[in-house]
């Protein structure tokens, strides 16, 4: 880091003997043990990181009429070839089915792994790489560490911070294009410097285990040809969202995100019992 670019920078009920069941009621409580079995919440959401963050809808009860509906399916990002984690697929696939980074590209970055994944707005993977990230073990960035120098940033201090950033091309003091994450942190993303003979940035970052990746001021270091072959075309001209994975606490709380395949079960389980509650209620309606 540095100032102020870092390093270089409803149913009626109906009888059943003496039992009376409500549908309406089964609807709810199988819909919530679902998501309190997954944990993702029920009611609207609300992202703490950003402001034009897109909130999880509430689950809606369809009308009588529109019990028999058909419920799209969810809609997930492409991988293509590459596994990533399951938490860094629950969360692209999150992005992809909420349209959280509408019309924009996107990029996950996954501190366990020391991973970025670039993605085209329509959630398709365009490529992914490895990265260099903050020397320290931490998902917050200390305040007003964007306007220190780097001399005296301590190595505790040293973290990539987690969270949703609008990101844009720019370029730093020296003129170089790199990819602006979290601007008043003095975080960005580019191509990986050289960096001092102990730090050995370039062979880190080819070595076969993200172990030894921790070691910038917290920018997130990538390889030259990853920048400008990938990050770059993606970036120009237009905004993106660049989603950082937090590695000290779960992506949902950070993110307010949702589990796609427990939300599309519950939407089932949802839609079944209402079909059922339509249907009693006209077996049971009186004759007039």
């Amino acid at each position: 880091m540095g100032a102020p670019v870092i390093e270089h920078s409803s149913a009626r009920p109906r009888r059943a003997g003496s039992h009376v069941v409500r549908p309406w009621l089964f609807q709810r409580l199988l819909a919530a043990l679902v998501a309190a079995l997954v944990g993702w919440p029920l009611t609207q959401a609300t992202d703490a990181n950003a402001a034009d963050h897109a909130a999880l809808a509430p689950l809606s009860s369809p009308t009588a009429g529109q019990a028999g509906a058909a419920w799209l399916p969810p809609r997930r990002a492409d991988f293509a070839h590459e596994t990533p984690s399951l938490e860094v697929r629950q969360l692209a696939d999150w992005i992809v089915d909420s349209n959280d980074s509408p019309a924009m590209p996107f990029a996950l970055v996954d501190k366990k792994n020391a991973k970025v994944y670039v993605f085209y707005a329509d959630g398709r993977l365009h490529a992914a790489a490895p990265a260099l990230l903050g020397l320290a073990v931490g998902d917050d960035a200390v305040p007003g560490i964007g306007e220190r120098k780097l001399s005296s940033i301590r190595p505790e201090e040293r973290t990539t911070p987690a969270g949703r950033f609008v990101a844009s091309l720019a370029h730093n003091i020296k003129g170089q294009q790199i990819l602006w994450v979290d601007y008043h942190g003095a975080v960005s993303l580019h191509p990986v410097v050289k960096g001092t003979p102990q730090e050995q940035r370039a062979q880190r970052l080819i070595s076969s285990s993200p172990l030894d990746n921790r070691i910038s001021y917290g920018c997130i270091n990538v390889p030259v040809d990853f920048f400008h072959t990938v990050v770059k075309p993606a970036f120009t001209g237009t905004n993106g969202v660049v989603y950082v994975l937090p590695e000290t606490r779960p992506a949902q709380q950070v993110f307010a995100s949702y589990d796609v395949d427990a939300r599309a079960l519950a939407l089932s389980v949802q839609q079944a019992s209402n079909t059922q509650a339509s249907l009693q209620s006209d077996n049971t309606s009186p004759t007039r």
